[in-house]
């Protein structure tokens, strides 16, 4: 995939307000290629049908895109084993603990979810406007319940979350703090292990240790599982929400359409995944051999991008794309949660979480909206997510 042209720099736009205009263009070509932060060349895919046939087709691999000398989209910040981590906890014969543990209809789990929310909107309203909903609401909602499914104590919440914006960095280069962060969590989810308080999916995990059927697994191979859950599950959950609050206080579409309703209703909220653009990044897949991909053929060894956020606003398959309807009868398809046997195994869990945040945030405080102009905004770069640094709000 050589070429003496300048390609486009992806990605094209960090700041979460609107689309990137270059979104537009790419209806002309759908699969084009561009340059990557790690300064190599890939094909970004942006129609609908054609991300749905990358992610479903097997012969692109998640998996292969950390191994050595092929196209990066950026630095690892993480282990290259650990790339393909539900892939991983499969093959330890994990899945079904992880799967139960990520289940919603867990005893109890949506009622502590209900609780946390309102505890969180209290201390908003006990220390009064203006308030940051991502610091003091998106984020410690998503941190609390991860502590909670993982059975670690709140109070660890914060120096787990510290890492996490070194290690969703995108960089041309690897990063020491990224390493460090690593290795500190890794240690800590370790000594969890043989904590005589730990609960829930790790106390889960360490019930395995005696059992002959899990043998193969190492103390590093259990904590690895309890510090990628924290650590994926939080920058998407409340990554998620935090833009899905930024479409609610900046779309007057959204707004209303909520407004008019009981609550944020199944259609609602499957709108707001569609709309939201949190993935600031293409969902990145390796060729394992030649793939025809409309037009364009995909070689042996070339990165493909998934480009969700086109996907998503694809004219050829959600109709009037940009207006925000919760009757919309597909929305459900949209590839929020990836697609294929990547498919986000917490999908369930993480749309209770943002409904039942959702719905107590427009309860509690039903005139909340922005206390900034929204181009005050500051948004994050280079970032595997797009997220304001803060969302300063008032009611």
């Amino acid at each position: 995939m050589t070429t003496t042209t300048t390609l486009p720099a992806f990605p094209f736009s960090w700041e979460g307000l609107k689309l990137p205009d270059d979104v537009a263009a790419l209806h002309a070509e759908p699969v084009k290629r561009v340059r990557t932060i790690a300064g190599d060349e890939a094909w970004l895919v942006s129609s609908y049908d054609l991300c749905k046939q990358v992610l479903e087709d097997q012969r692109f691999s998640l998996k292969d895109t950390s191994a050595p000398g092929v196209p990066r989209q950026y630095a690892l910040t993480i282990p290259p084993e650990v790339v393909n981590n539900m892939g991983n906890i499969t093959g330890a014969g994990l899945r079904k603990a992880v799967m139960k543990a990520l289940n919603p209809k867990a005893p109890g789990l949506a009622e502590w979810m209900d609780t946390t929310a309102h505890q969180l909107v209290d201390e908003l309203v006990d220390e009064g406007a203006p308030a940051d909903l991502r610091a003091q609401f998106a984020d410690p909602y998503s941190a609390r319940m991860h502590c909670h499914i993982l059975g670690i104590p709140q109070e660890d919440a914060p120096q787990l979350m510290r890492s996490l914006d070194v290690a969703f960095m995108n960089s041309p280069a690897p990063i020491e703090a990224a390493r460090l962060n690593w290795d500190r969590d890794l240690a800590y989810m370790v000594k969890r292990l043989d904590a005589p308080d730990t609960t829930g999916l790790m106390a889960e995990l360490v019930a395995l240790r005696g059992d002959p059927d899990y043998a193969h697994l190492t103390d590093e191979m259990l904590a690895t599982v309890g510090v990628t859950l924290f650590g994926a599950g939080v920058i998407s959950t409340a990554g998620f929400l935090t833009m899905a609050i930024v479409s609610l206080l900046s779309r007057a579409d959204a707004r209303a359409a909520l407004q008019h309703d009981p609550g944020v209703t199944a259609g609602a909220l499957e709108e707001l995944l569609r709309v939201n653009l949190s993935i600031a990044d293409g969902l990145p897949r390796l060729a394992l051999e030649d793939v025809q991909l409309g037009d364009v053929t995909v070689r042996a060894g070339e990165l493909a991008l998934v480009l969700v956020e086109a996907a998503n606003h694809d004219a050829g398959h959600f109709p009037d794309p940009h207006t925000f309807n919760p009757h919309r009868a597909n929305a459900a398809t949209h590839l929020s949660f990836g697609g294929g046997q990547h498919y986000c195994p917490a999908t369930a869990l993480g749309k209770k979480h943002a409904a039942i945040a959702l719905d107590t945030l427009l309860h509690r405080l039903p005139d909340v909206h922005l206390a900034v102009p929204p181009e005050q905004l500051v948004w994050r770069t280079n970032f595997m997510k797009r997220l304001p640094e803060r969302l300063p709000v008032a009611w």
